[in-house]
């Protein structure tokens, strides 16, 4: 039987720390090759958690760089995110919550015909730029997902 490969993509330590339980769970499972993937928008605060959480990320992108700005962010995820998606050829990749890491990592698996699952984006306000950019992001990200 092939393994399943999931990506799960994590830049920040609201998504570490809600999808830690999750991570752990999934790697319990040997039909699931699963692959925790940073993409560094936070990245100390993430590897605090991580360890906090006896979990070893994959990947890290290491995006981030002084004076980043969200476009900075996209671009820079979503170029690392679609190298590491054609190279592993992940079945599924999970993303949570309704940050700039989460949308790329939606976007670069939607331009490469990969599902999707989203967890938890959050409550809506109906006002695209309160919060933002999270509510545009759960948005969009809710549009391009296959499993909420």
């Amino acid at each position: 039987m092939t393994k399943k490969r999931v990506c799960i993509i994590l830049g920040t330590r609201p998504e570490a720390i809600k999808l830690a339980p999750v991570i752990q769970q999934f790697l319990r499972y040997p039909a699931l090759d699963t692959q925790v993937i940073l993409t560094g928008q936070h990245r100390e605060m993430v590897e605090q958690v991580m360890q906090l959480f006896d979990l070893k990320a994959d990947q890290n992108l290491e995006i981030m760089q002084p004076q980043q700005s969200l476009s900075d962010i996209t671009h820079r995820s979503l170029r690392g995110l679609e190298s590491l998606f054609q190279a592993q050829k992940p079945d599924f990749v999970l993303v949570q919550g309704d940050t700039t890491t989460a949308f790329a990592a939606t976007l670069a698996a939607f331009y490469q015909k990969i599902p999707v699952g989203h967890v938890e984006a959050g409550l809506r306000t109906d006002d695209l730029f309160n919060p933002y950019p999270e509510e545009a992001n759960r948005r969009l990200i809710s549009q391009l997902s296959q499993l909420h």
